[in-house]
């Protein structure tokens, strides 16, 4: 965008909730792309273009969501909307960002299970499917080229990947060992665990913005026990009433109750993003409560991919299928037993997030000439990269061998996948464009069987 000298020298007019909240429902349709994505649409346009928020607060905030588990782009939305406009307004930009996204999901969810068997439907999820597990794999490369510094974080990459491929650790369990890991090497080897941000701080200047480099924090980003307190314990409320509703109602070992309490732990070990916690996921919806199935979970970060909104929204997929599939309402509410389980799932997962950052994002913006990340959250992605691999196999595996070992191997699928590789590693093409030609390709290949 050009801009004179003086336009970007003087300070925008200040921007209301209500054009603030216009601005996050626009973000919540548009949000294609994962986070990355999502990430630089806000920074192209919330930096850059209308000024609202200079580069260095940005980018610090971006560095406190990246440590946090959860949904960083959406955080950072709710980080944003917060520090311009206080509870409500950070409330409304989280809220925003992923309400669209439920909706669309939910509908494509009740297309997919009412109509995945069309022969047009399947041979699109046919072309897919090794688009995402090379997006899977893509995504491993990026964290790890990023986070994998040394040999030690390396090893404990490899290890991590060693206790979830071929020993059935549960994720949570090597997200804390590997936070031991970190915490107590560095004490001994310190250089090894060295912290550091995802994101340097850029020289870029687009100009004096509304929350410029030195604007003190507004009354309500200020640090103070009394309202941490607060807001601690009507968050925890919120979750507790949510709860009891679901037991008191249902009982503890329905469908509903299982994926409130199971989607709250979720919420709580996603150190690294949507990817990071698939398999967890996995683990938990396929193999312990069997919400869906292996095949079925490919083709939810499929159409997750494909949708705007945290791709961490899999999970309202998760919800719908389990809804869905174990007739919580009687065989003839499937649509409502999906729904509902679709809402179950996103509530309890996007809820720790909110409380993340109203009561966290005050002592970030006190300390805001100094934060950085621990050795335990160093060691915590370093395994979150063997994690991932474990994702990319397991995809893999269901994808060129659906009917296992024994079967045929799925030569095109092979050849889809590494073509999609090649499309985001070496030709940079965005993950959108990525699956929408492999869908075509996989339609045409159905068309010609």
């Amino acid at each position: 965008m050009s801009t004179t000298t003086q336009d970007v020298t003087k300070k925008p007019a200040p921007v209301s909730i209500g054009e603030a909240i216009l601005y996050w429902l626009k973000l919540g349709f548009i949000s294609f792309g994962g986070p990355a994505g999502q990430i630089s649409m806000m920074h192209q346009e919330l930096v850059e273009k209308r000024r609202w928020i200079s580069e260095h607060r940005f980018l610090h905030a971006l560095n406190y969501t990246m440590v946090l588990p959860g949904p960083e782009a959406q955080q950072l939305a709710t980080y944003i909307g917060w520090l311009m406009h206080g509870v409500w307004g950070g409330i409304a930009a989280g809220v925003l960002f992923v309400l669209p996204s439920l909706f669309i999901l939910g509908g494509l969810t009740w297309i997919y299970l009412s109509y995945g068997d069309v022969p047009a439907v399947a041979g699109v999820l046919y072309g897919i499917k090794p688009a995402v597990t090379a997006i899977v794999v893509f995504a491993a490369y990026r964290i790890g080229s990023r986070a994998l510094k040394n040999n030690v974080l390396r090893a404990m990459a490899v290890l991590a990947f060693i206790a979830i491929f071929a020993l059935g650790i549960p994720f949570p369990y090597i997200v804390l060992m590997a936070g031991v890991i970190g915490f107590v090497g560095s004490r001994f080897a310190p250089e090894m665990f060295k912290a550091g941000g995802h994101h340097g701080s850029s020289q870029d200047s687009y100009g004096v913005a509304i929350i410029d480099d030195d604007t003190p924090p507004p009354a309500h980003a200020r640090f103070k026990w009394g309202r941490f307190i607060i807001y601690l314990i009507v968050g925890l409320s919120i979750w507790a009433a949510s709860m009891a509703a679901l037991v008191t109602v249902y009982g503890w070992e329905n469908t509903l109750t299982q994926m409130g309490w199971f989607f709250t732990k979720a919420a709580l070990v996603t150190f690294g993003g949507a990817y990071a916690v698939l398999p967890y996921v996995y683990q938990g919806g396929v193999e312990q409560f069997a919400w869906l199935t292996g095949t079925q979970m490919i083709d939810g970060l499929a159409l997750g991919e494909t949708t705007p909104g945290p791709l961490i929204m899999v999970v309202a997929f998760v919800g719908y299928v389990g809804g869905w599939t174990k007739e919580i309402f009687g065989p003839d509410m499937l649509a409502l037993a999906g729904a509902a389980g679709a809402c179950v799932a996103t509530l309890f997962t996007f809820l720790p997030s909110f409380l993340f950052i109203l009561l966290g994002g005050p002592a970030v913006e006190a300390t805001r000439d100094d934060v950085k990340f621990t050795a335990p959250l160093t060691g915590i992605t370093a395994a979150v990269v063997g994690v991932v691999l474990n994702l990319a196999a397991f995809f893999a595996y269901h994808v060129l061998w659906p009917q296992g070992f024994d079967g045929a191997f799925e030569w095109f699928s092979a050849l889809i996948g590494m073509a999609a590789f090649v499309a985001l590693f070496r030709l940079k093409m965005g993950i959108v464009q990525v699956i929408g030609i492999c869908a075509v390709v996989g339609l045409g290949y159905s068309l010609l069987l």
